[in-house]
């Protein structure tokens, strides 16, 4: 495919793999902090691909997957009223919540409908001034820009109809509770080239250094991904902790100044609850004094509520990269896509669904393959 094909050259796959074969000497635990990178690396097998003292720990980089119970459980009561337009990107329609999910919603009559930008929101509130409009706001830095622009022209429109239920993450938050853990057991990141994009990676520097551990920004191919690690290795190899950049062709140390002055504008950071990981402070997104009314969990009076997972998913250990999807005992049997325990298995990022379709019955793609 065209711009795609340079960055999935057997051959030179191959000789990134061979040097990390050669410069290992020790056993490394690397985590790969976005979801999309873990599809890259179970899709490719890139994994198989490196010396067995290297083992690649997914993390809890799928937004979908780490929006808690409580908030999925707020955005059906949203949707199941009447008068209100329900809207959101699609992959969140059919993660569970503690008694249905938003298709089910749908299918019984709740006018639930899926979107491709916040602005297509705005329009739809634009359109219906006698309904509610509500959009489901999930995403990682990478997609608080889009959210913020949206409140700002449903502001400047003067629109009353129109809100939004948040549940934006930041990554290096997550990081530094993954590190902070006594349980850690990673000694270096490969970060998500597409938040980055967006917030550069000024904010790595410090948790570097802090925690002494190599932060690698990577892109989503199988070259990027070979590339960050092999980058990773050196370093762990020569006894640095640094922050560098792969992804050069489309990653500043600075990013996007003027998404992150959307965000300041409409935002302010908040402690943000992770699914399956617990309140972490400073780690969300919410909607300043000024914005304040396009809060629908204000608007609609939900209570604050704390709800249980599922006793059998183990979605929560696998988010923190202690254990793996095909480790969970319902895996691929009670647990799938079709009828999944957890977000894990239902987002496109999440890992259980990763696994699922490409090492349930041993069936990869890999790089290498003639």
């Amino acid at each position: 495919m065209k711009f795609l094909d340079e960055y999935r050259d057997a051959e030179l796959a191959q000789k990134f793999a061979q040097e990390i074969h050669r410069i290992t000497t020790k056993p490394w635990k690397i985590m790969e902090v976005c979801g999309g990178q873990t599809h890259a690396i179970v899709k490719y097998g890139i994994d198989e691909l490196l010396p067995k003292q290297i083992e690649l720990i997914h993390g809890p980089g799928c937004p979908v997957c780490v929006t808690p119970l409580e908030v999925i459980d707020q955005a059906l009561e949203i949707a199941a009223r009447p008068g209100v337009i329900f809207t959101s990107f699609g992959d969140m329609l059919r993660v569970p919540g503690s008694t249905t999910d938003l298709l089910s919603v749908k299918a019984q009559g709740g006018d639930v409908r899926i979107i491709y930008s916040p602005l297509d929101a705005v329009k739809i509130a634009e359109q219906n001034p006698a309904k509610e409009v509500v959009f489901f706001g999930v995403g990682f830095e990478t997609t608080a820009p889009a959210t913020a622009m949206a409140i700002y022209q449903a502001a400047q429109k003067g629109l009353k109809n129109f809100s939004m239920l948040i549940s934006h993450v930041l990554v290096p938050p997550a990081i530094e509770a993954l590190m902070s853990s006594p349980n850690c057991q990673v000694q270096a990141f490969l970060a998500a080239g597409h938040v980055c994009a967006v917030m550069g990676y000024e904010e790595y520097f410090p948790l570097a250094k802090k925690y002494r551990v190599p932060i690698v920004v990577t892109g989503f191919e199988p070259l990027d991904v070979l590339h960050g690690i092999l980058l990773t290795v050196q370093q762990l190899e020569s006894g640095r902790a640094e922050v560098e950049n792969q992804y050069v062709r489309a990653v500043s140390r600075a990013g996007n100044q003027s998404a992150q002055d959307l965000v300041k504008k409409v935002f302010q950071v908040v402690p943000r609850k992770w699914r399956g990981i617990g309140e972490i402070p400073q780690s969300g997104l919410g909607l300043n004094e000024a914005y304040s009314a396009f809060d629908a969990a204000k608007k609609f009076k939900l209570t604050d509520r704390c709800v249980d997972e599922p006793a059998e998913c183990v979605a929560g250990l696998i988010l923190q990269g202690l254990k793996k999807p095909h480790e969970c005992p319902v895996f691929g049997t009670r647990c799938t896509p079709e009828h999944p325990f957890g977000a894990t298995m239902v987002s496109s990022e999440g890992a259980c669904a990763a696994y699922y379709r490409y090492r349930r019955q041993g069936a990869k793609e890999m790089v290498v393959a003639s």
